[in-house]
């Protein structure tokens, strides 16, 4: 398990010192080989004139290398610095880089570079999603260890990751599999524990009766039977693990509205939480006056009016009915189908001591997910029936005064207080006590953390006859998952199989004890990875506050929108925790977000059976596709690339025809970020960035050519309408500069900047053989060119960057010629071109203190948004803003004047 990270890393130095051997022996043979052979000029010192297939081969296998070795290392944090935090959903190492893959893996790449250029410390980190169920299917399958399949394919997909030169900072590489890494996911669990915010109870499972296991969700297929035995799956109830992350909804809630704008994420995760106005509250049940041990969380819309509740209502579907509970046999006897059913059961609640009446209702269904509610007639209608029908005495707690103010009466200590004012006494009262009181939603339900499979965090808790359920101590974490060399997919969870590991000593009382045998769903380790990545090696704790505290939030979260409601809930639920306990100053994990769309590519469907066909099963000659055996019309539809429906395009045979550049290019430019990629390689994107990248070139080839002619370069030998040419050059590239900057941190519109970048190479492709020679303004374009197109075709900048850079007679001083165009500075506008009415200097405060000014278009000037949004990307907002908790900020409507109040 331990060397995963190892050999990982050896395959990948010694693939290094494969290439640089081979590519040395290139440079041997070349001076053997005709002068008609195409070269590149960092292998010759000979610049070729045009960027054909065998150049582009040659630049990439030449680049490839130096390049991966160059980008986003950080050997110390240098905590003065200003930081950029890029982050791409970690993959489930499945062993093959799909197009999806490539996309979000490439914009991350792009925005990494363009971040590293601008002078901040930068981190795009990489790692493995690595425990789930297909490493165990492939266990019961192929015979293969569900650790030696995950390792194989984790090097397998670095080695594609590297292939397509992409700048991850692998120094941070984790792999959620490896006990280095769960040890902390365990002990973030046992953190949750402490805090009464892990529990048990019963909950349904898919049950297979012949294997006489349980079944995850996609195990059973579309008529509801098992994947292997086939036969009908069953609901069976076992005790489960939960997180209550009910708990922390209000506060989730409420801090979505502090996010910048998430491309419609937020509206997705405020209707997933929904509107918090009540909570739950936990009452302890009683049969004939006896406590049975059951206990029972209740929702209540009016906590305030709790001490008016006169009974508890369930659902004919509730456990208490169908799973293991002691009083199952009770209800079923009482309950009379159709009807409100009064039963003998009362709940006694924990906060107020009051005991009343369960009833079982006549509904099949209440409001959304709830399943147990409290009856309160002062504040519910429909309560007050049902007390009245089954004869339930009740008590009135609300009072309407005659200006129309509501307050409580008959409610103890919180009698005389306004409704708002109970609301707030009640639940903060039972979150005292442990009893329940957090504000939440009818709709949003605990997560369910329990897995019944071996491949997954093991959940550190002991089962003690005599003292219960027990924590793992710390110092004895990690709890290591037992190596089980037999996988059969049926019966009891494997670690069930192991009676080393699942028979141990309770560490209280030492007693013969009972290891937990379930798994936490592997949501439970991405929830935490971004906060690991910030201290990635450290074995003392899960990170260092210090770093977690400069790192985060990450500044750009990039990844599919199919993530964008739970995994993105329980990722901000983990960092809400973590920030209560004073291990981060942050509460939310992410600022940015970037949702990027599917790639789509053509499926064709039989009409008669809906299977999916090959590609070579269809004859596509004519007007419409057709079987290519039976001549039987298709279905086509545009579709997610799946193995199954056979539209998968290997990323690795697209690298090989079209090169890395023009994949990576075409990516970006085919469609927005948010939108889905319809793949067809015949449309204007895939020739249209190809045709752009050999204009590249042929500029470059134009200054050489010029610039070694024999002609001493000289501005003053240009004409009038020469320099003026020359100045409209020059705006254009100062225009360009200013737009595709903004594209890169505002929208990430890769497309748009691309295009941007293609119209100031037509203008310069226009550009006479004098201003060519003589003119700094077309030498200085063509340089900010190359260095804008770096973060995105990074092979064929660096090979033109080396071209200009060892060119004859430059005319541009300020440019970095000896670095390469990777460590080139990002361009800035010359300020000459923000004429002194264009813009305006904004006074920045923050704390009422004057710290500065910044220039901001005059257009902006008036714009909260736009101007909040300049300042903190701002020289001085990196320098003093970056990484502070901002309160507020307020903008002068009066005067050029912004400030912000944070947190000392």
């Amino acid at each position: 398990m331990q060397s995963v990270c190892q050999r990982v890393g050896t395959c990948s130095s010694c693939l290094k010192r494969q290439l640089n051997g081979f590519l040395g022996l290139i440079k041997w043979q070349r001076r053997l080989v005709p002068p008609c052979v195409r070269t590149i000029y960092s292998e010759t010192g000979k610049w070729e004139k045009s960027y054909g297939l065998e150049t582009r081969k040659r630049v990439e296998n030449w680049w490839l290398p130096r390049l991966k070795d160059q980008v986003c290392r950080i050997s110390e944090t240098n905590k003065s610095r200003p930081k950029f935090y890029v982050l791409s959903m970690f993959p489930y190492p499945s062993g093959k880089l799909h197009m999806g893959h490539v996309r979000v893996y490439t914009m991350s790449d792009a925005v990494a570079r363009f971040q590293k250029m601008r002078g901040m410390q930068v981190i795009n980190p990489m790692g493995w999603d690595a425990f789930g169920l297909p490493a165990e299917n492939a266990a019961v399958e192929h015979g293969l260890h569900p650790a030696s399949w995950t390792q194989s394919n984790i090097q397998h997909m670095r080695e594609q990751f590297d292939a397509l030169g992409l700048s991850f900072t692998w120094e941070r590489e984790i792999t959620t599999c490896l006990p280095e890494y769960y040890k902390w996911t365990q002990y973030l669990f046992l953190k949750l524990f402490e805090a009464g915010i892990v529990y048990q109870k019963e909950a349904l499972v898919n049950w297979d009766p012949v294997d006489q296991t349980v079944l995850a969700n996609e195990q059973v297929d579309d008529n509801g039977c098992s994947w292997r035995s086939g036969a009908k799956v069953e609901q069976k109830y076992l005790k489960q693990w939960f997180i209550k992350t009910t708990a922390y909804a209000k506060a989730m809630f409420d801090a979505l509205s502090d996010l910048p704008e998430w491309y419609g994420i937020k509206e997705m995760q405020a209707n997933w939480i929904g509107d918090c106005v009540g909570c739950y509250l936990d009452f302890l049940l009683k049969v004939d006056g006896e406590v049975t041990g059951e206990k029972l969380a209740a929702y209540t819309y009016t906590p305030e009016a709790i001490y008016g509740a006169s009974h508890l209502y369930i659902l004919p579907t509730h456990r208490l009915l169908h799973g293991n509970s002691s009083l199952k046999e009770v209800f079923q006897r009482e309950f009379v189908p159709g009807k409100d059913s009064l039963t003998s059961v009362t709940a006694v609640n924990l906060l107020t001591d009051q005991e009343i009446p369960v009833v079982i209702s006549a509904k099949t269904n209440f409001e959304n997910f709830l399943d147990t509610k409290i009856g309160i007639p002062s504040t519910s209608a429909e309560d007050a029936a049902v007390a009245k029908n089954l004869g339930i005495s009740f008590t009135e707690v609300i009072e309407t005064l005659p200006n129309g103010l509501e307050k409580v009466i008959n409610s103890a200590e919180i009698t005389g207080m306004t409704r708002q004012e109970a609301l707030k006494a009640v639940t903060q009262q039972a979150k005292n006590k442990r009893i329940g009181g957090d504000l939440t939603s009818d709709k949003l339900r605990d997560w369910l953390i329990s897995r019944q499979r071996y491949w997954g965090t093991p959940i550190p808790i002991i089962h003690c006859q005599t003292c219960g359920t027990v924590p793992v101590p710390y110092e004895d974490l990690p709890v290591v998952l037992p190596n089980v060399s037999t996988f059969t997919g049926k019966g009891a969870s494997p670690l069930e199989t192991v009676p080393e590991w699942v028979n141990c000593f309770c560490p209280r009382c030492k007693a013969a004890a009972r290891r937990e045998a379930d798994t936490m769903d592997t949501f439970v380790d991405s929830s935490w990875y971004y906060l690991r990545y910030t201290d990635p090696h450290n074995r003392d704790r899960p990170f260092n506050s210090d770093l977690a505290d400069y790192w985060m939030p990450v500044d750009l979260y990039i990844g599919g929108k199919e993530h964008a409601v739970m995994h993105l809930f329980y990722a901000r639920f983990f960092s809400h925790f973590c920030h209560d306990l004073k291990m981060t100053k942050h509460k939310e994990p992410f600022h940015k977000l970037l949702v990027q769309g599917l790639i789509k590519n053509q499926t064709f469907r039989l009409t008669t059976t809906g299977q999916c066909l090959k590609r070579e099963e269809v004859d596509l000659t004519g007007t419409e596709p057709v079987h290519l055996k039976t001549g039987e019309n298709l279905l086509v539809a545009w579709e997610k690339m799946s193995k199954s429906k056979h539209n998968g395009i290997d990323p690795e045979e697209l690298v090989k025809e079209y090169g890395i550049d023009t994949l990576r290019l075409y990516i970006l430019f085919a469609a927005p970020p948010e939108q889905d990629i319809l793949w067809d390689a015949k449309t204007d994107a895939m020739p249209g960035v190809q045709r752009w990248q050999t204009r590249l070139w042929a500029l470059v080839t134009k200054l050489i050519e010029a610039r070694t002619s024999g002609t001493m370069p000289n501005p003053e030998l240009l004409n009038k309408k020469e320099k003026a040419e020359a100045r409209k050059i020059w705006e254009q590239k100062n225009l360009v500069i200013s737009e595709v900057t903004e594209y890169f941190t505002k929208d990430h519109l890769f497309n748009a900047a691309i295009s941007r970048l293609m119209s100031l190479t037509n203008i310069l492709h226009q550009a006479s053989r004098p201003l060519i020679l003589h003119s700094t303004e077309f030498e200085d374009a063509l340089a900010s060119l190359c260095i804008m197109v770096a973060p995105m075709a990074p092979h064929i900048a660096s090979e033109m960057w080396k071209g200009l850079a060892h060119m004859q007679n430059k005319l541009c001083t300020h440019h970095h010629w000896d670095a390469d165009v990777l460590h080139q500075s990002w361009p800035k506008v010359d300020p000459e071109f923000l004429q002194p009415s264009d813009v305006v200097e904004m006074s920045v405060l923050i704390n009422n203190k004057a710290c500065g000014t910044v220039f901001v278009p005059q257009q902006a000037a008036r714009n909260f948004e736009e101007v909040h949004e300049l300042v903190l990307q701002s020289e001085l907002g990196i320098k003093h803003l970056q990484g502070r908790t901002i309160k507020k900020a307020f903008l002068s409507p009066r005067t050029a004047l912004i400030n912000f109040l944070v947190q000392e």
